[in-house]
């Protein structure tokens, strides 16, 4: 009885065995993605051996990757002293038996800034721009079972490093903007197929391109699309099989919303055919600006109806025109206001190799500060941040690699070569909407080039071609200065980097400790540096005044206007800098993303499409002073007036400028709450802020930032832990610098954070405080565990907090837990409105023809849409005029001119409608456009005299980025300043202004 009941129970243990086997295969993926970050060792320096799988490497630093080898380095010291040279990689892990005889690729998302690989010992292949992702099919060298494989790279970031065959360096490779984070700072994943496969999106040695999902006959208001599916397949069988693709699309929320299928094709043994498919798509959510609505499209290869394969690609939809100077987003037009970030996107100590989430905690801040674009400067950007701006509603400008000049030797087949791998990679990412040709105006010859690559791998994505300035090229599709305001009626055209000035967060204003008196600061190349010394108030001051250029051009003020510009940066970087500190602090967040004032000027200004749509009202600076303190109090406000209270006691109304700032001279202190209410035209309250005096420092407080998806112990998650002096009534101290010991116990390593002292405090377990507040970083260990972090200071009560780690499963080295995965998006904005983002202020009366008192041929100059033509007289004063007929007579109010050397001369001229004078003054210099306020007068002639000679004085000198060097600001025209009877003008306008309701 006993052996009955012992071989039933035998049989019931082998029946559960098989079953859950058989589970277990049906659970098995048909297509597998490793996550291949984990379990790394790394060694600085050079060795031959270290390619050998049988190296021994046990005294090895363990790492997980992301991870630059120098990456401790990031705001420690300058970014031209970053260490470079050798540094080897290498990874033991095992396959399963189930795996062999499958396909099997590794992709590495880039290294910088060459690489070799090497698999088993054998050499697979290298890699060298620095930039993009590479990949190799690996199958042949892999062992599966219980047998170790060795994957060894061998990395090599030298500022010099040369292309092997040609000998070239690589114009990007460069030590003023791209930070030499070395190794393998992004991410790795291994993939595993059958034979009949979708490939991968990556060019570089597998010269495949993947799948590419675009929307078409794209109806905003009716909700619907027409959703297009292609994807390249390979059949490595031995014989023809007949294959069909099949679509199903879900929604954000993982709901199912379409499914269809196409024709089945015959697929030739070891041959590759592009499949594909299309069906309407209704009820669509498109993504928008704030709105990173995406969805899910797994394409799915069937053979004799059994899926074979299948690929998720997560995307979204929205539709978008290029017209009449202006940028549409999903048939609404968007005034671009962002930053142009340096690529790196950079953290102290870990350099650019964060966790997925603190790049959506970086990019999500832009949006919050009201920001809809950012231009990645130079480099492509990294796949991580990529994503990152797809689910919060950030678009992208995506450069390929360049540094400041166009280049006709094998550099530029470097850069053609680079444009072709990111097209390829990233076509799928609904945020990138601008492909970038090059920092410096390209030849027409090459601007053709790059589009006929996004023509061949992009068609459909609808995304446009050009690059910084591009200002008279019939090829590019959109264009703008570095510094300048630039308009057009045609292609949009948007400052790729403006208000170029520098300010640490530390510094209040002139009159808070540590007492930083504007431009205080070290010179710059032996010239005066005030600019690049700035301290809060001034910062955000400038970026007000900045930002107003275009503004002030924006769409709804005539026929050519400004799409507007990104200022740089986003953050402050290890990137070439100007001022006291060795990295650039142009940034409106700190490094740590801390934000500065200048990030909440922004927020004012940017709230709306074009127009200012929702009120906002921010007051510059703090109320904490003594009764000594008499000071100027500044106001940024989206209303047409501002009135300031001090305790409840009126100040009046603020003195307007640059429409959103707002002055009150002499305002004296007093302890209490200082309150700035903002009115509109009626008088009616439309948003307000205040402060108020803050007590004694009394304690310290921590507040944790972690994964939404929960703390990972896997080596390579962060934790940000905010650390502030706050009164006894918990409110934020602004004067407190006090020094903070740390204290750290349990699962994690100790990342820290920055400020100014010796190394910038970086790795530091003593950092001050500045202006109440900063931000450490801790990293997990490998382990799940309780981390513990202690805060102490001299005279303050300490401050604490608690994380826990969850578990990481990882088996012989291998997880399919993906980085990003648990990561939500970022629906706040909401969905795209269908109101008109603008109201039209002032129509621009057309010019039918001019006449002028010298080179009349080339009057048409001034008015013809080309910001890189003039017309000018023959610098004799009698013939410095010039005389417009309108093509129909017209009420005039406004004169909106660019005058050449726009920066440095000042033009007193006059100017007549129909034989009226109108205006007679000295222009002031400025960025490009001015705009002359006239004497109302109907006329249909508008003359332009110059009345004396002209004032020479740069007033911007020392906005200058690393070259300066310009078509019309004079700077090329080196006897300019002897034609003292010129008038030149680039551009001219007449305008009629509207009574708004």
């Amino acid at each position: 009885m006993i052996l009955v009941k012992n071989m039933l129970r035998l049989c019931l243990l082998i029946f559960i065995l098989f079953a859950n086997h058989i589970a277990a295969k049906a659970k098995d993926p048909i297509r597998k993605k490793y996550n291949f970050n984990s379990e790394w060792l790394l060694m600085i320096g050079n060795t031959t051996k270290a390619s050998l799988p049988d190296f021994n490497d046990s005294n090895w630093k363990k790492v997980t990757l992301p991870y630059a080898w120098n990456q401790d380095e990031a705001f420690k010291i300058s970014i031209h002293e970053l260490s470079t040279g050798i540094a080897w990689y290498r990874k033991h892990f095992k396959l399963p038996k189930s795996d062999k005889d499958k396909k099997v690729f590794i992709e590495f998302e880039g290294v910088r800034q060459g690489a070799d690989f090497y698999v088993n010992g054998k050499h697979v292949g290298f890699h060298e721009n620095g930039v993009m992702a590479v990949g190799f099919d690996i199958s042949e060298y892999l062992y599966f079972g219980n047998k170790d494989n060795v994957i060894a790279v061998r990395t090599d970031n030298d500022w010099k490093y040369k292309e092997r065959l040609s000998g070239f360096p690589y114009q990007w490779n460069n030590d003023n903007f791209n930070a030499n984070y070395g190794g393998i700072p992004k991410n790795v994943y291994l993939h595993v197929t059958n034979k009949v496969y979708q490939t991968l999106p990556v060019y570089s040695n597998l010269e495949t391109t993947g799948t590419y999902v675009y929307a078409s006959k794209i109806n905003v208001k009716k909700k619907s699309v027409l959703l297009n599916v292609e994807t390249q397949v390979k059949n490595e069988l031995d014989k023809s099989q007949k294959v069909q693709l099949k679509i199903e699309i879900k929604d954000v929320n993982g709901i199912v919303v379409g499914e269809f299928a196409g024709e089945e094709s015959l697929i030739r043994s070891n041959a590759v055919a592009i499949l594909k498919s299309s069906s309407p798509l209704t009820n669509v959510e498109f993504w928008s600006w704030g709105y990173g609505y995406l969805y899910d499209v797994k394409t799915s290869l069937l053979i004799n109806k059994k899926v074979v394969d299948e690929v998720v690609i997560r995307t979204g939809f929205r539709k978008t025109v290029f017209k009449d100077g202006m940028f549409y987003l999903n048939d609404r037009v968007l005034q671009l206001k962002g930053y142009a970030q340096r690529t790196s996107n950079e953290w102290p100590a870990i350099g650019m190799s964060c966790p997925p989430w603190m790049s959506d905690f970086s990019n999500r801040l832009m949006v919050e500060s009201n920001g809809n674009l950012v231009r990645w400067m130079h480099v492509t950007p990294w796949k991580q941040d990529v994503e990152s701006c797809d689910r919060v509603g950030l678009i992208q400008a995506m450069p390929a690699g360049d540094a400041e000049k166009d280049i006709d030797d094998r550099r530029w087949g470097q850069r053609v070569e680079l444009m072709r791998d990111a097209i390829i990679y990233n076509r799928n990412n609904p945020s990138i909407v601008f492909y970038e040709g090059g920092n410096e105006s390209i030849s027409e010859e090459h601007m053709t080039e790059l589009k006929s690559i996004r023509d061949k791998y992009d068609p459909f994505g609808g995304r446009a071609i050009g690059g910084r300035e591009m200002l008279d090229s019939k090829v590019a599709e959109y264009g703008g200065e570095m510094l300048y305001i630039n308009k057009s009626g045609d292609i949009p055209m948007w400052a790729m980097e403006y208000s170029r000035d520098e300010g640490l967060r530390k510094y209040w204003d002139d009159y808070s400790y540590p007492y930083h008196k504007n431009g205080d600061g070290p010179l710059y190349k032996n010239k005066d540096a005030s600019d690049y010394n700035r301290n809060q108030d001034s910062h955000a001051i400038e970026d007000v005044i900045r930002w107003f250029d275009y503004y002030e051009m924006r769409p709804g003020t005539g026929t050519r206007v400004s799409s507007g510009g990104v200022n740089i940066v986003f953050s402050d970087t290890q990137t070439h800098f100007r001022g006291a500190e060795n990295y650039r602090r142009s940034g409106e967040v700190d490094a740590m993303r801390i934000p500065k004032d200048g990030f909440w000027a922004h927020q004012v200004m940017w709230d709306g499409w074009v127009d200012v749509e929702e009120q906002r009202t921010h007051i510059i600076g703090h109320w904490n002073y003594n009764d000594t303190i008499c000071k100027p109090i500044y106001v940024v406000s989206s209303g047409n007036k501002v009135q300031l209270f001090v305790n409840g006691k009126s100040k009046g109304f603020g003195k307007q400028s640059h429409q959103f700032l707002f002055v009150f001279d002499s305002i004296n202190w007093e302890s209490g709450i200082i309150k700035a209410i903002s009115y509109n035209e009626d008088n009616v309250q439309v948003s307000s802020d205040s402060i108020e005096t803050v007590g004694v420092p009394k304690s310290i407080r921590l507040t944790k930032h972690v994964n939404p998806a929960g703390m990972k112990a896997n080596g390579t998650d962060i934790a940000l832990i905010d650390i502030e002096v706050v009164d006894l009534n918990g409110k934020r101290c602004p004067l407190a610098n006090n020094l903070i010991n740390f204290h750290l116990d349990g699962e994690a390593t100790w990342l820290g954070g920055i400020a100014q002292g010796s190394n910038n405090y970086i790795l530091s377990e003593v950092l001050p405080v500045e202006c109440g507040i900063n931000r450490v970083m801790v990293r997990s260990t490998t382990k799940a565990g309780i981390i513990n972090l202690v805060a102490t200071s001299e005279n303050l009560e300490s401050g604490s907090v608690s994380l826990q780690t969850e578990p990481f499963e990882l088996v012989d080295g291998l997880t399919k837990e993906l980085p990003s995965d648990g990561l939500g998006v970022y629906l706040e904005r909401g969905a795209t409105p269908d109101t008109p983002s603008y109201s039209v202020s002032r129509v621009e009366n057309l010019i039918e023809s001019a006449q002028a008192g010298a080179n009349s041929d080339e009057a048409i100059y001034s008015f013809d849409d080309n910001e890189l033509s003039e017309w000018g007289n023959d610098g004799q004063l009698s013939a410095g005029w010039i005389t417009y007929k309108l093509s129909k007579p017209a009420v005039i109010d406004e004169c909106v001119i660019k005058l050449t050397g726009w920066r440095m001369r000042q033009y007193p001229i006059r100017i007549l409608v129909d034989g009226h004078e109108v205006f007679c003054d000295t222009t002031q210099r400025s960025l490009g456009y001015v705009t002359l306020p006239l004497k109302k007068m109907k006329g249909s002639e508008v003359t332009i005299q110059l009345i004396g000679t002209s004032k020479e004085e740069d007033a911007f000198g020392q906005i200058i980025e690393i070259t300066g060097q310009k078509e019309l600001d004079l700077y090329k025209d080196p006897n300019a300043y002897k034609s003292q009877g010129q008038l030149r003008i680039v551009e001219v306008g007449f305008f009629t202004l509207l009574d708004l309701p």
